[in-house]
């Protein structure tokens, strides 16, 4: 598993996406991931699986250091001191000291964003969370919490694949050394039966998922969290790195139209904002 260097810490560039992922199966899945070498996992509160989660973890024997965690606080929690609870349980289910990063999963206009990002520093400086972030932020808030408010952002976590565009968000996040966390890194599955990658895969014998995953890792930092849960995927989603796009297939999937969003719900921000 390759990593990118994101302000000096290494992350591992696939990751396993939980959202579903729940009771005894999910759990199950999140463990088979953990024994093929996953080592970058992601939750939320409200995937309802951070127990799951943290029963895998725990049960893998894996060395805390070597895992990099993600949880993620729902929007009605972002008032600071539902907030620190909210953080205080997801360490309790997640059975751990710490999380790797802590995110904000959707702005929420009725909170002061500032109020919020004191109340995640706190969590950082007591060493609850090493690294704090944002998910679902569109370029105005980006701007406001890392221009305006000077708030130490490692990354925003947002739909991002190839039906899709993200690049002036990826120009301002390699400009700020800031992590693209790319969720459904295959559009809902509908990039599957793309007609451009399933001929990309023929070319280079992989499955149109693979090759979907591989254009976003090849990008600066860029890192994706597929959903799987069968074995045979888990394994696709980690064999990318035996091959890399010539230019001209990197740029033509760069060409297909950037305008399917999948994930929109009626709280969501203005994105062209």
């Amino acid at each position: 598993m390759q990593s990118k260097m994101i302000q000096g810490v290494e992350v591992p560039e696939i990751g396993l996406g939980t959202y579903k992922l729940i009771g005894k199966t999910g759990e199950e899945v999140i463990k088979q991931a953990l024994r093929m070498g996953y080592r970058h996992i992601d939750t939320a509160q409200n995937y309802l699986n951070e127990k799951e989660v943290g029963n895998a973890i725990q049960a893998s024997r894996i060395p805390r250091e070597e895992l990099f965690v993600t949880t993620k606080i729902d929007r009605f929690d972002l008032e600071p001191d539902k907030f620190l609870k909210a953080a205080e349980q997801s360490l309790l289910d997640l059975k751990m000291n710490y999380v790797d990063l802590l995110l904000i999963h959707w702005p929420n206009p009725e909170v002061e964003i500032r109020r919020t990002l004191e109340a995640m520093l706190s969590l950082r400086d007591q060493g609850k969370a090493v690294h704090i972030g944002v998910s679902n932020f569109p370029m105005s808030l980006m701007q406001e919490i890392i221009e305006e408010l000077n708030a130490p952002i490692f990354c925003n976590q947002v739909e991002y694949h190839a039906l899709l565009g993200q690049f002036d968000l990826l120009d301002y996040a390699a400009e700020h050394d800031v992590m693209v966390t790319a969720y459904s890194p295959l559009g809902q599955g509908k990039l599957i039966t793309n007609p451009l990658l399933l001929e990309l895969g023929q070319k280079y014998g992989k499955s149109s998922a693979q090759i979907a995953l591989r254009w976003l890792v090849e990008q600066e930092q860029v890192v994706a969290i597929p959903k799987a849960s069968s074995a045979e995927r888990l394994q696709q989603n980690m064999d990318i790195y035996d091959f890399e796009l010539e230019d001209a297939d990197f740029y033509a999937i760069d060409d297909l139209d950037k305008n399917m969003r999948f994930i929109n719900p009626g709280f969501a921000p203005d994105w062209n904002s």
